[in-house]
């Protein structure tokens, strides 16, 4: 199915592996330009000689920024040429105890997976409009929707995301431009995989074990597995192409049946 993205710029951020490199991945397999970010020089040149690897001839560049270093961020902005498609994809997420959570975890949190999206979007925003035509992607998740006890400081973010993601689709009335958010549910993506694996090892039983454990113990999962990366993928491909054109202002839902309403 052509998705009518060739000749179309991409910028990707947290995108050198799990759902970001998948959506790079996504993009340029319909002939989208992308341009990639991770923490380091040496994961984004990595990450970008894998994505052309896949699909010889594709366009791809990268920027090294860490979201929690302003000044980084200041050097990524400084270096982003104007885009058709931005995903906001970066993020942190870890378990911890609303006690033991300092306020510099806070604020870390709070600068990585909010303020990313809020200056990638700002950035690039005028130039759509301007253009009248444009797709921005949070990659959000259930859990801004129902927060985790073990998580709020990370519920608490992605909660943010959604209000950001409805107030900025109202800017684009009358236009092309669109601003949605993707729920996504359980996904075995990299940083959860370390995750689960490090917890793993400290309670001193087989990662299979846990994972299962995990999935076992979410009685509302419809899918009963961790969705894969390339499933979250194959929405925000839809959302980043023009046939998406009538969803906007949306949070749309790639959970798995873990959230129980019915919008």
């Amino acid at each position: 199915m052509d998705m009518n993205l060739k000749g179309k710029k991409a910028f990707i951020s947290g995108s050198t592996q799990g759902i970001g490199f998948e959506i790079a991945q996504a993009l340029i397999a319909e002939g989208a330009s992308v341009t990639i970010n991770g923490r380091n020089e040496s994961r984004v040149e990595n990450a970008a000689a894998r994505l052309r690897a896949t699909a010889p001839g594709s366009t791809v560049s990268g920027i090294a920024a860490d979201f929690a270093d302003h000044a980084q961020v200041t050097g990524l902005l400084a270096q982003l040429e104007e885009v058709d498609i931005l995903v906001n994809n970066v993020g942190l997420f870890d378990l911890a105890q609303f006690q033991d959570t300092t306020n510099d975890d806070w604020q870390r949190y709070w600068d990585v997976n909010v303020m990313s999206g809020v200056r990638l979007s700002r950035q690039v925003m005028t130039g759509m409009l301007t253009r009248n035509w444009g797709r921005i992607i949070f990659i959000g998740s259930e859990s801004g929707v129902n927060v985790p006890a073990d998580m709020i400081h990370y519920g608490a973010t992605k909660a943010a995301l959604l209000g950001m993601s409805n107030g900025l689709a109202k800017l684009t009335r009358g236009t092309e431009v669109t601003v949605n958010t993707i729920l996504g549910g359980p996904t075995y993506s990299d940083g959860v995989a370390s995750t689960i694996s490090r917890i793993a090892a400290a309670q001193g039983i087989a990662t299979d074990d846990l994972k299962a454990a995990i999935i076992g113990g979410n009685q509302t999962s419809l899918l009963e597995r961790f969705i894969s990366p390339r499933e979250i993928a194959n929405l925000a491909l839809y959302l980043a192409s023009p046939l998406s054109s009538a969803t906007n202002g949306a949070a749309l839902r790639a959970d798995g049946g873990v959230l129980t309403g019915t919008l």
